[in-house]
């Protein structure tokens, strides 16, 4: 049986809701091994002068532990 483990996490990006999402996934990367899935569940974007300069995530990573 494995187990699985989830972190929540809060990731922004001013490229983008992919690369908002990679740059959570590259962070928990650096101290968690065996990432298996990223759940992403609420989305925002920051406006201003009528354009959208950073996109934020809530993402919730699930990673096996051994």
């Amino acid at each position: 049986m494995a187990v699985v483990k989830v972190i929540e996490l809060l990731s922004e990006s001013a490229n983008g809701w992919e690369a908002a999402a990679q740059e959570a996934v590259t962070e928990a990367a650096k101290t968690i091994d065996n990432i298996q899935s990223v759940y992403i569940s609420n989305m925002q974007a920051i406006v201003e002068n009528d354009k959208i300069v950073n996109y934020r995530l809530n993402v919730k990573i699930s990673f096996i532990v051994k």
